[in-house]
């Protein structure tokens, strides 16, 4: 049997956000006030949306972009009688998820009622894990930098829990003059609330961070990341201390949709606490919203504690137990983590550790550069993928996938390199055609005749043209050879970068008289 339910147990004491201390004050993310360094406290929680056809209790679609109400079941609108009927595959992508986060996978796990006022949850309640959650502590591996010495330092992040809960509807206030409208597309659909510890130390470390478990999250095809649609969200909890005093009271912004904006708003609310403070004021507890246009938070509400909330369990759903061996298979079907990714890619294919990192940041590009890089040398596959294609991607405003180039043309531009049928400038161009026209990288070469010239007796009269043409230049080159760099220039730009660059290098030496 995967999974079985069993029946409800006890209420244990309420569970809470650790606040164990486990990081030493780094004087490099302090933060200069008036009076002294500060230090800023950060503990992340992120709603995922679990990639599944529908939803958490019911069978409605979680399509994005549907008309309003479309996706809604007779459960998700709370109809006298609908009960709540788990979905097997949200639990299998939890449980996958906490295993990619290195995290305890708790083998019973409950769901309780978190008793709120949701004006666009038509049941009155959440449906949410509170006490016993799916998963446990676990950690996450950021890097952060570089430094002024171009250093990446490694910080490790703790990992609270993760566990599942509803999401709720949504109230749209801009379509009527005097009214609300509700739309419940999103009401039931399955979240992953993932709870950091309070680890990090700088809106660089939660950027980081948010960034690498949107990568994880991805890899792991348990949610798609996109921030944009909603279905990833990030409720930030700030507080700033002295260097080595105790935690501060914090505050937590809520539902920041982007990555760029979670740094934006720490650096506000860090700054806005700091000024209270130095001013002899006190934080209050609060939930506060950021203004990306303001590029500011404010409040919203005084944040409520867990007894506010009122939690039970729910009657209607019975607790959830799998055994070892549904998490063992779970765990033997795991892809490749970028961590172990990156690992790889040093190991095997010769790659610097930024290098790797670049190119395991999104699944997408990491599978674009082995497609390129399979039977071919790991270095060069992996700068013509960071340096032309992801650059002409970023110029273009385009992601990987909408990149014009397939790894196979991309792949046949470095064959044509390796094999000396073109330079490297030439594969520039070829590269520049292959974008804006597309094609076959050796038809190109053909038609267009821009194959490299390697005849030797070409290249010599092109030399030979060149230095005849500039005796003043052939004197100051005997005196210092490195000057000799301008005639291989002049000879590469009059074959129009045809020349094969070592044979006009060897011959320019030969002609002046320098030796190697």
């Amino acid at each position: 049997m995967l999974y079985r339910e069993t029946s409800n147990s006890g209420f244990r004491e309420e569970h809470e956000m650790s606040i164990v201390d486990v990081r030493t004050p780094d004087p490099k993310r302090f933060i200069p006030g008036a009076t002294g360094d500060w230090e800023v406290i950060i503990g992340m929680e992120v709603h995922a949306q679990v990639l599944s056809n529908s939803k958490l209790f019911s069978a409605a679609s979680t399509e994005f972009g549907n008309a309003p109400n479309a996706n809604v079941s007779l459960v998700d609108a709370a109809m006298p009688g609908m009960l709540p009927v788990i979905n097997v595959e949200c639990v299998r992508q939890a449980v996958r998820t906490g295993l990619g986060l290195k995290a305890k996978i708790n083998h019973r796990s409950i769901f309780d009622r978190k008793n709120y006022f949701y004006p666009d949850l038509p049941q009155g309640y959440q449906i949410s894990q509170y006490k016993d959650p799916i998963v446990g502590e676990g950690k996450i591996i950021i890097s952060v930098g570089p430094d002024r010495q171009g250093q990446f330092e490694d910080v490790e992040i703790g990992i609270e829990r993760l566990h599942l809960e509803q999401d709720a509807g949504k109230s749209m206030h801009d379509q009527h003059p005097s009214m609300s409208y509700v739309d419940l597309n999103r009401s039931g659909v399955a979240l992953m609330e993932i709870v950091s510890k309070p680890d990090l130390r700088s809106s660089d470390e939660a950027k980081a961070y948010l960034t690498k478990l949107r990568s994880i999250l991805r890899y792991l095809g348990t949610c798609d990341g996109n921030m944009d649609e909603g279905s990833m969200r990030a409720d930030v909890n700030v507080s700033v201390r002295r260097p080595g005093e105790p935690f501060g009271t914090r505050c937590e912004i809520k539902n920041v949709n982007s990555i760029r904006f979670v740094g934006q708003a720490i650096e506000y609310e860090a700054r806005r606490q700091i000024a209270i403070l130095e001013d002899g004021g006190v934080i209050d507890q609060e939930t506060r919203l950021f203004d990306p246009n303001k590029g500011e938070t404010r409040s919203m509400r005084s944040k409520e504690d867990a007894h506010d909330y009122r939690y039970f369990p729910d009657p209607d759903l019975l607790p959830l137990e799998f055994d070892d061996a549904y998490v063992e298979a779970l765990k033997a079907d795991l892809p490749e983590l970028p961590d172990d990714k990156k690992e790889r890619f040093v190991r095997d294919l010769g790659l610097s550790v930024y290098d790797a990192s670049v190119l395991v940041s999104e699944k997408a590009i990491a599978d674009y550069f082995e497609a390129v890089a399979e039977g071919r040398d790991g270095k060069m596959a992996a700068n013509w993928v960071i340096n032309d294609l992801l650059g002409a991607l970023n110029k273009a405003g385009k992601t990987i996938e909408e990149t014009p180039v397939s790894p196979a043309q991309l792949g046949g531009v470095i064959d044509l390199i390796k094999d000396g049928t073109i330079s490297g400038k030439i594969a520039k161009d070829l590269f520049e055609i292959l974008w804006n026209e597309g094609g076959d990288p050796a038809e190109l070469v053909e038609r267009r005749g821009m194959k490299q010239v390697t005849d030797t007796g070409a290249i010599e009269q092109a030399v030979d043209e060149i230095i005849a043409a500039n005796p003043d230049q052939v004197e100051k080159a005997k005196a210092k050879p490195s000057l000799a760099g301008w005639f291989v220039g002049q000879v590469m730009k009059a074959t129009g970068g045809k020349a094969n660059p070592q044979a006009v290098q060897a011959l320019v030496k030969s002609k002046l008289g320098i030796e190697e």
